[in-house]
């Protein structure tokens, strides 16, 4: 019967990509051979007991609790159209240069993940409010697309990002230490996006004018400048203080996470767009994707169980660490199954089921401390990616469903090609020099 575990391992894929909902796939599925496992002797129905006190595990985690915080802030400044100010207000501040449009919505794609850590409401924000300027100004289709999808996955890997938070429980590492660790990498994908939209400017001018003069007249240099103060200023404020107050130890990312939802809201109302139906639709939002994380990691948390019972656990170890090259063989495995799952289901769904896989296998060769960090950056870089990768890349159908009708598909698909290329390249950078993200941690 050494087959139940890969059995089960394989009928939940076969559920998932069929279309089924990955949280009851899992928990069909575990009950399934919860029941086999029974009826073949490998445990007993008393073995299930332990399931409720996972629950209750779940339900009391400190560091999960921040994902509800970190998503409620992002939804603030997005619903309040705090982001929609500073959008705009860069856009005119680059808009002048080759290639300044989209440059701008790199610098603000990094802004929106270092204040949301939310994918999708940064794709959507400038998608719909940059994309058609964009385009107005002539800029190429691709290009216009490409770089607002790419922009917005910036929030998977700088910090404070959701992903992050879900990734270091799963990894059972410090989220302090993979905020740090990943910080430096998230900025060098934007710099890689920033170059090669200058790169693109240069080499084919007309696909990324300068915005004419004309749409810059009725700013003065001083009105200009306030304009940038006020809508600058204060986000990058807060994102100091959340960052800073976890890097330098004075609070934890849960503790960070509630502060910045309070300063998100205190912006709001500062602007005079703190309403009724901004924050009923900020707590209905929060509350969707928290309970869409929950019950992912419910069902994961049964499936983990019962795939224990039947020995999957060593299976799949056994399998990891005796791959050629050891932990080298196991990084190439570990990233490249990541990758292709990315093409085709979910990033907290491959989180919850692919990672508490890996994780023990990682640690058998020998990836402990600093070093499991660097494992960690490299993964959540890795599932950036599926956020551009065809056929379901989310960024894709955020910005599809605000583009505008004009726009075809297969240009925002194609457009993403080149960003894909971009992160890989970063992702191999990443991996042939870890210290770019462990020399910060202790």
């Amino acid at each position: 019967m050494d087959w139940l575990g890969p059995v089960m391992f394989v009928l939940v894929f076969v559920l998932i990509f069929i279309g089924y909902p990955v949280a009851f796939s899992l928990g069909g599925i575990a009950l399934l051979f919860a029941a086999i496992g029974v009826e073949f002797g490998y445990f007993s129905w008393a073995y299930l007991n332990a399931f409720p006190e996972r629950v209750f595990g779940v339900m009391s985690n400190q560091i999960l609790l921040a994902v509800p915080f970190f998503i409620y802030m992002g939804t603030m400044l997005e619903r309040s159209r705090l982001a929609e100010d500073l959008l705009k207000t860069i856009g005119l501040l680059f808009g002048p240069l080759r290639g300044g449009l989209a440059l701008a919505v790199v610098i603000v794609g990094t802004l929106l993940a270092a204040a949301t850590g939310v994918v999708g409401a940064s794709v959507v924000a400038m998608g719909m409010i940059s994309l058609p300027v964009m385009l107005r100004y002539g800029y190429s289709p691709e290009l216009s697309s490409g770089v607002i999808c790419a922009s917005g996955t910036l929030g998977q890997i700088v910090p404070p990002s959701v992903v992050l938070v879900v990734l270091a429980d799963q990894l059972s590492i410090s989220v302090g230490d993979l905020f740090i660790g990943s910080l430096i990498p998230g900025l060098m994908l934007a710099g890689m996006y920033a170059a090669y939209v200058v790169f693109v400017a240069f080499k084919n001018p007309a696909a990324a004018p300068a915005m004419p003069k004309e749409e810059r007249a009725e700013y003065s240099a001083a009105a200009l400048a306030w304009r940038v103060a006020r809508a600058l200023v204060p986000p990058l404020f807060l994102i100091l203080v959340v960052l800073g107050s976890i890097f330098q130890g004075v609070a934890t990312p849960t503790e960070a996470g509630a502060l910045g939802a309070v300063g998100a809201m205190l912006l709001a109302l500062l602007n005079g767009r703190l309403d009724l139906p901004t924050l009923r639709g900020t707590m209905e939002e929060t509350a969707k994707l928290t309970t869409m994380v929950v019950f992912l990691l419910i069902g994961s948390t049964l499936f983990t169980l019962v795939f224990r019972g039947v020995y999957g656990d060593i299976w799949i170890e056994d399998l990891l660490t005796n791959l050629p090259g050891g932990l080298i063989g196991l990084l190439v495995i570990a990233n490249l199954v990541v990758f292709v799952l990315g093409f085709f289901i979910d990033f907290f769904e491959i989180a919850f089921i692919v990672l508490p896989l890996i994780a023990p296998a990682a640690r058998a060769l020998g990836l402990e401390g600093p070093m499991m960090v660097w494992f960690g950056v490299l993964l959540g870089m890795n599932l950036q990616t599926s956020f551009l990768t065809p056929p379901f890349g989310f960024s894709l159908f955020y910005l599809r469903g605000v583009a505008p009708k004009e726009l075809p598909t297969s240009a925002i698909y194609r457009g993403a090609l080149p960003f894909i290329g971009i992160q890989l390249i970063g992702l191999a950078v990443i991996a042939c020099f870890p210290e770019i993200v462990t020399a910060r941690i202790d």
